[in-house]
């Protein structure tokens, strides 16, 4: 089982019991507070190494490193690590987007996270508003009802008129 199997069955329900799973989830959230708290202080520097080599610098075990590897996986700048595949020993960057990484935090709920006062350095008060709006805003679903004539295609695809096709039934 890779790393990365193994903190999905954990963290998502496979491996541990409600109370444990809880646990697990209060402990990984403060760690990842304090992980990004040391990668908002500095967002231009690329950090690199083993994921065993990241779990000791930011004070964790590996297990939790490859969770906020996983977390933060779509708030790279332009590359992926291979947390699909990783063990202890594979070569993993961390170089974050920050408007990614804003929008991502805002998408997760994590109040917590897109509050940090290390945001006030990287991204102005009025661009976290647009972000975190338009990541609001995506959410919306909206609905445009165009309306059908008799004699415009049919929705369907079949080439037919609509009043000749699909149309019919609605008479």
């Amino acid at each position: 089982m890779t790393l990365l199997e193994n903190w999905r069955n954990l963290a998502y329900g496979n491996g541990l019991d409600k109370k444990h799973q809880d646990e697990l989830w209060k402990a990984y959230f403060q760690v990842e507070k304090g992980i990004y708290k040391q990668i908002l202080a500095d967002p231009e520097t690329e950090v690199k190494g083993t994921v065993r080599e990241l779990a000791e610098k930011y004070g964790t075990d590996i297990q939790t490193m490859t969770g906020f590897l996983d977390g933060i996986s779509e708030s790279l700048k332009g590359y992926q690590n291979p947390i699909e595949t990783m063990d202890e020993d594979t070569e993993v960057r961390i170089l974050i987007d920050p408007e990614k990484l804003y929008y991502n935090m805002c998408e997760a709920k994590a109040k917590w996270l897109y509050e940090l006062p290390e945001w006030d350095k990287i991204l102005s008060e009025e661009k976290r508003t647009e972000i975190y709006r338009a990541e609001k805003a995506s959410g919306t679903v909206r609905r445009e009802h165009k309306k059908i004539y008799p004699n415009d295609p049919c929705p369907c695809g079949s080439g037919k008129k609509y009043k000749k096709c699909h149309g019919r039934n609605a008479q």
